[in-house]
């Protein structure tokens, strides 16, 4: 590239970085004083909870919150500096020196993917540390049981004895601790033995032990015991880590959190689908670069400002969706981690690159 391409790269890259640098921070101090507002509302009924402390809160819980969201930052930034070109007639002037859309384009699919990487390796670690701060605060502050409970789980594990399924309608200390059990145990060939319905069970080393526990085995009789031990070979991290939601666990610890699950004998899917779909996220913001780039750059020659937005925001949000269903069903098993994670960036990076080479190159 000459010298007057570098610049224009260079200029180029500087405007693409300063306008997802201000979506970023939009997002975070939004997303801050909305979650600050509820925080407020809560301490304002506890009065062992200071202004300050309800404040730190919601500064540790804002990042992974605007994780979230940051692929519709990086479609609207990448919008309102592709708009901002055109209205200026930057991109004119380059279109009439001979500087194809590509090479313009090009600052801004490196920003968009050196972001992904960002956010991958540094930015998702520094979220889920601070989340995991904020939860332990928030449970310290307006009491934590309750906080740390899940509902409605399903999890499989081994024992001594062989496996079981095992149904809570709660949890709580993280994963230790649950309530209305409902266990399916079975041998190790996978014949039934018996069903097992308790009011609570606890973790111990080796097995769980089930309080007021309903026996209901195979040819036999209905019986009631106060306590049911069930084996199991879960320990107190992995327990921990079989009612951690995906979301919660840093990029760097998912392979090692999905062997342990495997080990454990827990379905490790959910594991293996966020780290691939971390993995994609470079793929994806520059995804998200190419649609927007499709209904920007016609803005300086065709004018209507409001109908290009409007649809560049309904096809990012439609490639967003899409990708929740997709990972539903990487999440479900029936579509391998790598194939859900990866399509929707593949996809979308195909069509938005589609509809530029029509537009552009006819």
């Amino acid at each position: 590239m000459t010298m007057p391409g570098k610049t224009l790269s260079r200029y180029i890259f500087r405007r693409y970085c300063l306008s997802l640098a201000a979506g970023m921070a939009s997002i975070l101090l939004l997303i801050y004083l909305v979650d600050f507002i509820e925080m407020f509302r809560r301490a304002s009924g506890t009065a062992s909870v200071s202004l300050g402390a309800a404040a730190l809160l919601s500064l540790l819980r804002a990042p992974s919150i605007a994780e979230q969201a940051m692929p519709f930052v990086v479609l609207a930034s990448s919008m309102f500096a592709l708009f901002d070109l055109g209205r200026r007639m930057e991109l004119v002037v380059a279109r009439a020196a001979g500087v194809s859309a590509w090479q313009f384009l090009s600052p801004a699919l490196f920003a968009a993917g050196a972001l992904g990487v960002f956010m991958v390796v540094a930015y998702n670690p520094a979220a889920a540390y601070m989340k995991e701060s904020a939860d332990r605060l928030e449970a310290r502050l307006f009491g934590g049981p309750s906080l740390e409970t899940d509902t409605s789980l399903w999890f499989r594990q081994r024992g001594v004895d062989g496996q079981s399924i095992v149904h809570a309608n709660q949890s709580s200390d993280r994963g230790a601790r649950l309530n209305g059990v409902t266990a399916f145990v079975f041998e190790d060939d996978g014949s039934f033995v018996e069903r097992v319905d308790a009011a609570s069970a606890a973790l111990m080393p080796g097995f769980w032990s089930m309080k007021d526990a309903r026996i209901n085995a195979v040819g036999q009789e209905v019986r009631e015991v106060g306590e049911y031990i069930l084996a199991t070979n879960l320990r107190a991290g992995q327990a921990t880590q079989a009612f951690t939601p995906p979301d919660s666990v840093p990029f760097w610890s998912l392979p090692e959190v999905a062997r342990r699950t495997v080990q454990a004998g827990l379905d490790a899917n959910r594991y293996r689908l966020r780290f691939q779909s971390l993995l994609a996220t470079p793929a994806f913001f520059v995804a998200m670069v190419l649609i927007a780039a499709t209904f920007s750059l016609r803005f300086f020659r065709s004018g209507g400002l409001g109908f290009l937005a409007a649809g560049g925001v309904g096809a990012g949000f439609v490639l967003y969706v899409a990708t929740k269903i997709i990972g539903d069903l990487g999440g479900a098993g029936l579509l391998s981690a790598p194939v859900a994670a990866w399509s929707p960036a593949v996809i979308g990076g195909f069509l938005g690159t589609l509809a530029l080479l029509y537009q552009e190159d006819g």
